[in-house]
């Protein structure tokens, strides 16, 4: 792994060459993505390599609408901070801890950074909590350094590779010092992400040798989230999609597969975090794909 001054040897690659590396990736997150996709593309490119450590990704994210015409975008977001650009704002958007919606309208794009989760802190310097449910100008982060990237970003002007270069030298100056406590945070989210059977935040503090409360401190501290929370997030995340994609006609299956005691348990938790229970968000995203709806058990 990389980190912080070990980081200066590393190669950068071409940008034109990374750039044709872009990302095929999920869904997760995006909720009814049969009608979102449909109206939008999404576009994403991997971080040169000496940022992976803290960056999971750039994203693009374009729209042209017909006159007259809004779609509203909703979205479960991940616990993940995010530096956008689009017309009107740059800014530096915190953890949403519920639902985010975003209206489009006309015709647009976005830009954004996407770190990977507690992958921030380190560039912030204070609690990550402070920034849920916000979002900052760079100024108000980075002072007179984020005015000058502010500049430099709204001159890019829609242009996706000096965007992405202006973010990454400017990160790559402020890269964060080798941390234990932030490596502990990676490697738990990583197997939250392909967990272990049954996985619950006591076993996964286990299995990484600390205590669940010395668990609990470094995801406040640098997640901004408790790994819980983390962890309800993530299942939900993959039962939408599977769901989304027409690939969980067993409910009940579903929710024992991803860790759930029982089916009540996983329909009240997806209800409260997708708004919708598990069937009637099946109905909506096949209406979507136009798949045949799926059918209630008897």
């Amino acid at each position: 792994l990389v980190h912080g001054q070990d980081a200066t040897d590393a190669r950068v690659p071409c940008l034109g060459r990374m750039r044709r590396m872009a990302l095929e990736g999920d869904t997760r997150g995006i909720l009814e993505p049969h009608a979102g996709l449909a109206r939008f593309t999404l576009e994403r490119h991997r971080p040169s390599p000496d940022l992976a450590d803290w960056v999971e990704r750039h994203w693009v994210v374009r729209w042209n609408l017909a006159d007259g015409e809004a779609f509203t975008q909703a979205i479960l977001p991940h616990p993940c901070v995010n530096l956008v650009s689009e017309p009107g704002l740059i800014a530096v958007h915190g953890i949403p801890t519920a639902r985010w919606q975003r209206t489009l309208s006309g015709s647009g794009m976005a830009i954004g950074t996407k770190f990977k989760p507690g992958g921030f802190a380190g560039f912030f310097g204070r609690p990550a909590g402070e920034l849920n449910d916000r979002s900052l100008a760079l100024p108000d982060i980075f002072g007179e350094p984020g005015t000058r990237l502010d500049f430099a970003l709204a001159a890019c002007d829609g242009d996706v590779e000096v965007h992405i270069e202006a973010v990454e030298a400017f990160l790559r100056e402020r890269r964060p010092a080798p941390d234990p406590r932030y490596d502990l945070v990676r490697a738990v989210v990583a197997d939250m992400l392909h967990p272990p059977e049954r996985a619950t935040v006591a076993a996964l503090a286990r299995r990484h040798g600390v205590s669940p409360r010395t668990l609990q401190r470094a995801f406040r501290d640098y997640v901004g989230v408790g790994p819980k929370w983390v962890l309800r997030r993530y299942r939900i995340h993959v039962a939408a999609e599977r769901i989304a994609a027409g690939d969980a006609d067993d409910l009940a299956a579903l929710a024992w597969e991803l860790g759930f005691f029982d089916q009540a348990h996983f329909t009240r938790d997806f209800t409260a975090q997708i708004g919708r229970s598990p069937l009637a968000y099946a109905r909506a995203c096949a209406a979507a794909a136009r798949r045949p709806e799926p059918v209630a058990p008897a």
